[in-house]
């Protein structure tokens, strides 16, 4: 009778443990599928992934690189500079640039340089300004890159003249100026405001 009683008791510990075990798995569920413990997700908001990784955005970096600029026929030209470095104008495609045609004893060309040297390194990456001497011997045209310093920017040596004939020019000192398509649009003389004013311009545009 007694070893009835102990088993009988026994179940009944057995069923209380089994039902505890239930209701401690089912807050444990009810913990893992439920809202953070800020409360509900507010409306409209959407709701966090369950499994799959977020899709990746695109990134600015992400697409094919940019076309090289069509070379247009205004800059299909080469050169060796004062320093003797090798100059090919095609490396300028896509940018305005101011070509200034000077000779190395020429005062109005002397009274520009000034001008040059001081705006040429500011807007050397926007609006390349690059000078090509002529009418002088190379000795001259080093020494007025010197006293002006203008070694900061390309000067191009044309004591042949092929560069002044193939751009038509027959004085000094002159600017010719092309745009970033390709098209010329202004040869001639510019004092130095109206040339810094130019470039601005260009290198806003």
């Amino acid at each position: 009778m007694r070893i009835g009683m102990a088993w009988t008791g026994f179940g009944r510990l057995r069923r209380a443990a089994t039902i505890g075990s239930l209701v401690v798995a089912l807050f444990g569920v009810a913990a893992c599928t439920g809202t953070a413990p800020g409360g509900p997700v507010a409306a409209g908001s959407a709701p966090a992934s369950a499994g799959a990784p977020p899709t990746p955005t695109a990134t600015a970096t992400g697409g094919p690189p940019a076309a090289p600029a069509q070379v247009p026929d205004v800059l299909r030209f080469t050169g060796t500079t004062l320093g003797g470095a090798a100059f090919d104008a095609a490396q300028l495609a896509g940018k305005p640039v101011v070509l200034w045609f000077w000779a190395p004893w020429c005062a109005t060309c002397a009274s520009q340089a000034w001008t040059v040297a001081e705006i040429a390194p500011r807007y050397r990456d926007t609006v390349p300004i690059v000078g090509i001497a002529g009418l002088g011997e190379r000795k001259a045209m080093k020494e007025f890159v010197t006293e002006f310093d203008l070694g900061g920017t390309p000067q191009i040596e044309d004591s042949k003249g092929a560069l002044w004939k193939r751009f038509k020019v027959t004085e000094q000192s002159i600017f010719v100026i092309i745009d970033r398509s390709g098209t010329v649009v202004h040869e001639g003389f510019l004092d130095g405001e109206a040339l810094t004013a130019k470039v601005a311009a260009l290198a806003g545009a």
